[in-house]
């Protein structure tokens, strides 16, 4: 049931989603005789989409996200796994044309090139099911394995973790899979601005983890500045309240060990 609800809550909180469906509803409104309404409405979606898609709320929420974790700091010492969430992968373009292909998030997969060469004794686990709701995803752990194979990675080190949809799901059934000993130190690769939620989720399942942050959408240094494209506007924000939405409600449902989790 949380699956169902998160997802559909998402979609419809979703900024752009949310002001289209008012300025859909004041249009309606238009046709009948709470015209005056109507009107408000369609006026009201209109400017608010134009002010957000240009202005720099988006790229500052997404800061907030990812500035939280700090870069890994190499000088602890080695690992002994590594978990990359999944993200990274265009499943059904990958299975269209049978090769890997990689989405904005694909820096979740090649930051493992580096890392499986820097430490060659970590196991490496790929934890991603199917996070769609209506139209079911191809598989993409076989072209994570292929992925590891042109980055010269061993498949023995390599275990594929199909089941979880969501965050919560990829932190319980990891655990469940790889069985961390005491004492043992795992890094977790996911992209900056989903790194607050992950490493909460994974805190809650009870499974000590360490961040490693890739995928960086915001420049180290956050300066307001205008957005050249209504598009590219919109789509920070809808990533970045994505991101938000999603902390509030697993923090509601017990599923993070805090609302916006620290280092």
């Amino acid at each position: 049931m949380f699956f169902v609800l998160s997802k559909t809550a998402a979609f419809l909180l979703l900024p752009s989603n949310f002001l289209l469906l008012i300025g859909v509803l004041g249009v309606i409104l238009l046709m009948t005789r709470f015209r005056r309404a109507g009107l408000r409405l369609t006026v009201a979606s209109l400017v608010l989409l134009t002010v957000l898609g240009f202005s720099p709320v988006g790229g500052f929420l997404s800061h907030v996200l990812e500035s939280r974790f700090p870069p890994w700091d190499p000088s602890r010492g080695a690992p002994d796994g590594i978990i990359v969430l999944g993200g990274g992968i265009a499943a059904n373009l990958s299975a269209d044309y049978d090769a890997p292909m990689l989405t904005s998030d694909g820096g979740r997969i090649t930051a493992i090139a580096k890392l499986a060469r820097d430490y060659p004794n970590a196991r490496i686990v790929y934890s991603n099911g199917d996070p769609s709701l209506l139209i079911a995803n191809a598989p993409d752990g076989k072209y994570f394995e292929q992925l590891m194979e042109s980055f010269g990675v061993s498949l023995a080190r390599v275990t594929i973790e199909p089941r979880a949809r969501n965050t919560f799901e990829n932190a319980v059934f990891t655990k469940e899979l790889v069985r961390p000993k005491p004492g043992e130190r795992w890094l977790i690769v996911t992209s900056a601005q989903h790194m607050p939620r992950a490493m909460g989720c994974f805190r809650q399942a009870g499974f000590p983890v360490e961040a490693y942050p890739v995928a960086w959408r915001t420049r180290a240094r956050f300066t307001l500045g205008l957005s050249t494209l209504l598009s590219g506007g919109l789509t920070s924000l809808d990533l970045a309240a994505y991101e938000w939405i999603g902390l509030a409600a697993y923090w509601l449902t017990g599923k993070t060990d805090a609302l916006l989790p620290s280092p």
